[in-house]
């Protein structure tokens, strides 16, 4: 796979997002990172020789300033991986009855608003091109939920939620040359997943729940399925969600 030239916005400094960035970069692209810690960011925009911006992308200001900042320093932008992302169990999400108000709004603002911010300002810049490629980041959570150890509901409804947008996105970009997809993982090590790293019920689980890993999935697992959808080894594909889940939702 060749992806000289190409320019990468990916809304992630850390994990999946970092993961991808390396490998993007390795195989040639021209990659741009967002994120909330500057240290994460500069470093990785180091490693892959590219560009970053650091601020909330759940605000408009902060999502526009980021395009802009990777158009201006890197070109054109051929594709975008919404990766930001957070549990919002800290916040006040889990069961339903028991969700904050809170808890659900910064859920939703940090999974599907940011999504909905950067998207917008993108697809303004790849529709007069007639072309590009997105990839949304869902779960596995939005429809093959896990009561007793992620009953966080409204990450599973915002998860479900990029899962409609992602096709609906699709069905009305696709006859103006943009393809639009989603992958779904499973539980991968990550810093969002830290605390479910160190619970040894929750490690129990794994051995049968996600059985081709027996563990945690490693982000670059995650990176390897990015890289194919936004790459040119897929432009027939549109609309898709594509499980990497170690095998989570059969089990």
């Amino acid at each position: 796979m060749v992806l000289d030239g190409q320019v990468w916005l990916i809304t992630g400094a850390s994990g999946m997002g970092a993961a991808t960035a390396r490998l993007a970069a390795i195989y040639g692209a021209k990659v741009f990172v967002c994120g909330l810690e500057e240290a994460d960011c500069r470093q990785l925009a180091a490693e892959c020789c590219g560009g970053f911006h650091c601020g909330d992308l759940s605000d408009t200001a902060e999502a526009e300033k980021a395009v802009a900042r990777c158009i201006s320093e890197l070109g054109p932008i051929d594709a975008l991986f919404n990766v930001a992302g957070m549990s919002g169990r800290k916040f006040g999400d889990g069961p339903l009855h028991l969700v904050t108000d809170n808890g659900w709004e910064r859920t939703f603002d940090m999974n599907l608003k940011t999504m909905f911010h950067v998207s917008r300002t993108v697809l303004r810049r790849m529709l007069p091109r007639g072309q590009g490629a997105i990839l949304n980041m869902t779960s596995v959570a939005a429809y093959a939920p896990e009561p007793h150890h992620f009953d966080t509901h409204a990450y599973a409804a915002a998860k479900g939620a990029v899962i409609s947008l992602t096709k609906s996105m699709a069905a009305y970009y696709a006859p103006h040359g943009i393809r639009v997809n989603a992958i779904a993982p499973g539980s991968v090590r990550s810093p969002m997943s830290l605390r479910a790293q160190t619970d040894e019920r929750i490690l129990q689980m794994l051995k049968t729940k996600q059985p081709l890993s027996g563990t945690f999935i490693e982000p670059e697992e995650v990176a390897r399925a990015a890289v194919f959808l936004l790459g040119p080894g897929s432009q027939m594909i549109t609309g898709q969600v594509l499980g990497i889940d170690a095998g989570w939702a059969v089990s």
